[in-house]
């Protein structure tokens, strides 16, 4: 005779919340404090900068301090390593920096690194995005390097000379994951790191959103080697070269930012970083659910699992869509809510398949042109 018996089989179907590493940013640069140096420092809101970088100004404690009033939350958290000022000419050094934070056992996961040393040549340029590129293959990290470039020498500089000495930095570097920003009131980095922060927006909105709020604690106001002060045409030269720079609407209160440009290439999908921040927050979690998905057999050609599995992988695209309603307004989400044709699952063979996955962003008015006219009838 038989007996019975009772299995009890759990089946992990990956339906659990997604690590938030956005608005997370990592920070090196020379610190002030040298019993900390290439330690990972965790920094919220309330922690003593004086007591973490020194009680001097360096460039961790300016930047980050800039930072913290700009995300305009009390629940802003950052990483930042110190490197020795002594050794912080070392091209290499800030970046052996990252790769120490990001491979084990320290294995943090960031949205950003703010280079706070400013990069002075081409090379340094093409350097911050080998880092980059090395992040994404070596340690599975989507992150965009946020480099400052010094602010200009009253002493020797016209405006005119500053705008060409930062041409020769971008001159033919194509870099969709780096941002330059010049540090022309001295805390700049800090600033637009900290409103890319900001909680009250999602990681779709451009630092441009004048919504947002007026810029906070801005450095002094540059002048050059006549006197002269920075003004809206030196702003759009640099905006034009591809640098991410401060700006301000004559006859309007307060000073806010303009886009946010990384270094890719003419007609590139991601000149903007607002684009390249929205598909980096798909990627992670949809790389995610495609790892408990391997060699999994639910996952296979026929037509019954091929549309199961649109709807598992469509799961980050239709979290990232839901929008907010406040005073019968509503606030858009990440994205457009995705259809069934945004997924497309294809096989190449009996063990490779190709998934692909489009995220649909809303349009954003960064140009507005008003027509008026008299109605005299």
């Amino acid at each position: 005779m038989a007996t019975g018996s009772v299995s009890v089989v759990q089946v992990n179907n990956m339906q659990g919340s997604f690590d938030e590493v956005e608005r997370l940013f990592l920070y090196i640069g020379r610190s002030g404090n040298s019993e900390t140096l290439g330690e990972i420092i965790s920094v919220s809101a309330s922690s003593d900068l004086d007591e973490l970088f020194g009680e001097d100004d360096s460039e961790l404690k300016t930047q980050i301090s800039a930072a913290i009033v700009n995300s305009r939350t009390d629940n802003f958290v950052c990483y930042a390593i110190g490197i020795d000022p002594d050794d912080a000419e070392d091209p290499d050094d800030w970046k052996d920096a990252v790769y120490y934070a990001l491979e084990k056992p320290n294995d943090l996961n960031v949205e950003a690194i703010c280079l706070c040393s400013p990069v002075t040549t081409n090379a340094e340029v093409e350097a911050c995005y080998t880092c980059a590129t090395k992040c994404l293959t070596s340690y599975a990290k989507f992150v965009t390097v946020f480099a400052a470039v010094k602010g200009i020498d009253p002493a020797t500089q016209s405006w005119s000379d500053y705008i060409s000495e930062l041409g020769t930095l971008v001159n033919g570097v194509a870099a969709d994951r780096v941002c330059l920003v010049p540090l022309l009131h001295g805390n700049n980095l800090g600033v637009v790191a900290g409103r890319l922060c900001d909680p009250a927006v999602t990681v779709a909105d451009t630092p441009m959103r004048v919504a947002t709020g007026a810029l906070i604690s801005l450095g002094d106001d540059p002048v050059d080697v006549n006197g002269s002060d920075l003004d809206s045409a030196t702003i759009s030269a640099l905006a034009s070269a591809r640098f991410s720079v401060p700006q301000w609407y004559t006859g309007y209160d307060g000073m806010y930012w303009a886009d946010h440009c990384t270094l890719d290439v003419e007609a590139g999908d991601f000149q903007a970083y607002e684009n390249r921040r929205v598909l980096d927050y798909c990627a992670r979690r949809v790389r995610t659910l495609a790892i408990g998905r391997v060699a999994d057999r639910r996952l296979n050609s026929t037509a019954k699992s091929i549309a199961a599995n649109k709807t598992y992988f469509m799961r980050p695209l239709r979290e990232a869509s839901h929008s907010v309603t406040l005073a019968g307004q509503e606030m858009p989400g990440i994205i457009k809510p995705p259809e069934d044709e945004d997924i497309t699952i294809e096989w190449e063979s009996n063990t490779s398949v190709i998934i692909s996955i489009a995220a649909r962003p809303y349009n954003c008015p960064k140009k507005i042109t008003l027509y008026l006219g008299l109605d005299m009838s």
